[in-house]
């Protein structure tokens, strides 16, 4: 396999720091871009994006906070017509299953002119450790709408490991992969395993939407993002295609995917959700 050229957009994040770490043991050059790299990297601001993708051959794009938010359809519009005109070569996009709005955005991908694949993830397993609900962890309580969803979580090595495969192998061309885990849970049961992993009680308590939203308006979180997360649950959590479990992980990497029990026990054993250790962190 030759050696490519290839830009990570949101390359510290939960999935494309591990893209990147993939790409760079397989011998690849890797760029990864930001607005505090060099070249820097901003969704806002157009003007950026001709220097990160200068001599780049593939694309690993991850738009953030979510391609469902206001503004993210003109950003990735901008950025496949300057990709293309750059003369990269293939852009794998990162979209949400069952996020009817994101779906536009995989459509300027899929007519772009550019080759493509579209990797559509489930809600992945490491929310509970490094994203929107590890507070609920430490405080050993769960206070989340939806309690009869269930979602067949998904672990970002599973999809790191399926995006580096698809990237690289061009006979994904054209292909919407789906990523999941093999089992369906819902929060109750979230809460159950961790709890039992863990050794302290991690109490689940169901509550509506409203209560939801005005608890992370006192909470002081930004509009925006509480818009998004009512989003995401009313949307996308009540999707039926949400709940559908996808064997594409198996069919791409000829392994069964990282269960929610195997994430929860290599969460606990590296310390993550003990207060010394989230102190560190936030620091």
């Amino acid at each position: 396999m030759k050696s490519e050229n290839i830009l990570v957009i949101g390359g510290t994040g939960k999935t494309g720091r591990l893209v990147a770490e993939n790409l760079k043991e397989l011998g690849h050059n890797v760029r990864v871009v930001g607005r505090k790299t060099n070249p820097s990297f901003d969704w806002d601001n157009p003007e950026t994006y001709d220097a990160a993708l200068k001599d780049m051959d593939r694309a690993y794009v991850v738009y953030y906070p979510d391609l469902a938010v206001p503004g993210a359809r003109d950003a990735i519009n901008a950025l496949t017509e300057k990709a293309l005109k750059a003369g990269m070569d293939k852009m794998v996009l990162l979209s949400g299953k069952g996020e009817t709005e994101a779906e536009a955005c995989e459509d300027i991908v899929a007519n772009s002119g550019l080759n493509y694949t579209t990797v559509r993830a489930s809600w992945f397993n490491q929310n509970f450790s490094e994203g929107a609900f590890v507070d609920y962890i430490m405080a050993n309580h769960m206070a989340l709408p939806m309690p009869e969803a269930e979602i067949p979580y998904t672990d970002t090595k599973d999809i790191a490991d399926v995006v580096t495969k698809v990237l690289l192998d061009d006979s994904f061309n054209g292909e919407i992969v789906t990523v999941t885990g093999a089992e369906k849970l819902t929060f109750k049961e979230v809460a159950e395993i961790i709890s039992k992993k863990l050794g302290r009680k991690i109490q689940y308590q169901p509550i509506t939407m409203d209560e939801f939203k005005i608890g992370l308006a006192e909470a002081g979180i930004p509009e925006p993002v509480i818009w998004l997360l009512g989003y995401l649950f009313t949307e996308v959590l009540g999707h039926s295609e949400n709940q559908t479990i996808s064997d594409d992980v198996e069919r791409i990497l000829g392994r069964k995917p990282i269960s929610f029990e195997e994430y929860v026990e290599k969460t606990v054993a590296s310390g993550v959700w003990t207060p010394e250790v989230i102190e560190v962190l936030k620091q």
